[in-house]
């Protein structure tokens, strides 16, 4: 089930024909989902709730980096690589996104994937992204169950099509709202007249306090109080942490890629979030448009010069909107198509009931269009 299969859109703008951020030609995402073990927290043994989630930008993103930016609304959280991103303009690898303790495996795994497909003996160098929330409230976090194989195992199933969401990947055990969160992408396509570009966003959401989500305007959190549906929390504070990936085939430079990439931020606060404290709120932004202009260092060091391509500054901003939208769906998107589960000692993370959403939002005068 999608947001709009409950007849529910979000923004001004028209998604693509995946509503997904596989809508930007060439982009895979693959998912591995570890879900083992129920009772209580035995570490090392379970239960298990977590995954890994891969965004492959193109299949030759070894040979030709595309360009990239990067922003944090809040930096309780951590995703590797991002320096070389911010120095280069460019990102050379795919994206993970996995649980806060296994980023090192998953870097290291990428590292491997990454090296394994260069000529045997080749010195080379990788810098992986990958980024993390926390989903230890669920999962056996301190068992580092996610492995070098299933981040193989999510590069080789990686696909162009459909994005599984919800419970899937790294969003396995994410917690949004306080409600089950986890994977969750759409799309927008400009209109011709802006160049018709396609913008897409993925994200891992484990972030917000249930009070506080917002649908379209309407305070469903408010409705679909705690004592409607329970909270998994028995403190709930709003800590948590959300991932963003922005995908386009916008002619963008770093510079432009990095103000786009800030607009996940206006995407996260018209769903109820906010960047507390306690949250890790990273975005990264990358375009697949001047890919095949790029190359490699040693291939760069025999070019005296490259031509790209770029969008004008002063048209970004119908850009700007789709990233927003884009964001905000996908979150939403997380919402709903997750589903109830019950984790380390029998903590239970219940689904945003797709009745009592379409009940708050009638209440308020936005009755889903058929």
């Amino acid at each position: 089930m999608r947001l709009r299969d409950l007849g529910i859109s979000v923004g001004r703008l028209s998604p693509g024909p995946l509503n997904a951020i596989t809508d930007v030609a060439g982009v895979r995402v693959g998912h591995a989902t570890l879900v083992r073990g129920d009772g209580p927290l035995v570490v090392g043994q379970g239960p298990v709730r977590t995954g890994v989630t891969v965004v492959v930008p193109h299949d030759g993103i070894a040979e030709h980096p595309v360009f990239a930016g990067c922003h944090t609304l809040n930096g309780n959280g951590e995703v590797t690589g991002l320096e070389w991103v911010r120095e280069s303009g460019q990102l050379t690898t795919p994206i993970g996104i996995t649980n806060t303790h296994s980023v090192g495996v998953v870097r290291d795994a990428l590292v491997t994937a990454d090296v394994g497909r260069h000529p045997a003996g080749l010195v080379y160098w990788s810098l992986p992204v990958v980024g993390e929330t926390y989903d230890g409230t669920l999962n056996d976090i301190n068992g580092m169950h996610v492995r070098p194989e299933h981040v193989h195992e999510a590069l080789a199933n990686a696909s162009d099509g459909p994005v599984p969401e919800g419970n899937v990947g790294g969003g396995t055990g994410m917690i949004c709202h306080e409600f089950k969160g986890g994977i969750g992408t759409a799309s927008r396509v400009l209109d011709p007249s802006e160049g018709g570009y396609a913008v897409g966003a993925l994200v891992q959401a484990n972030h917000g306090r249930r009070e506080r989500l917002t649908v379209n305007g309407v305070p469903v959190g408010e409705v679909i109080s705690r004592e409607v549906i329970a909270s998994p929390y028995d403190v709930p504070t709003g800590a948590g942490s959300i991932i963003v990936v922005l995908a386009t085939d916008a002619p963008l430079l770093p510079h432009q890629l990095r103000r786009i990439a800030q607009r996940p931020a206006i995407g996260v606060a018209r769903a109820g979030g906010a960047g507390e404290h306690s949250s890790g709120d990273i975005f990264i932004a990358f375009s697949t448009a001047n890919a095949d202009k790029l190359a490699s260092y040693k291939e760069e060091l025999q070019q005296p010069k490259v031509e790209v391509e770029m969008v004008p500054d002063a048209a970004i901003t119908p850009l700007f909107w789709a990233a927003v939208e884009a964001t905000e769906e996908a979150i939403l998107g997380a919402l709903v198509a997750a589903e109830t589960m019950t984790g380390r000692d029998s903590i239970t993370a219940h689904r945003l009931d797709h009745d009592l959403l379409l009940g708050a939002m009638e209440a308020y005068g936005r009755p889903p269009t058929s």
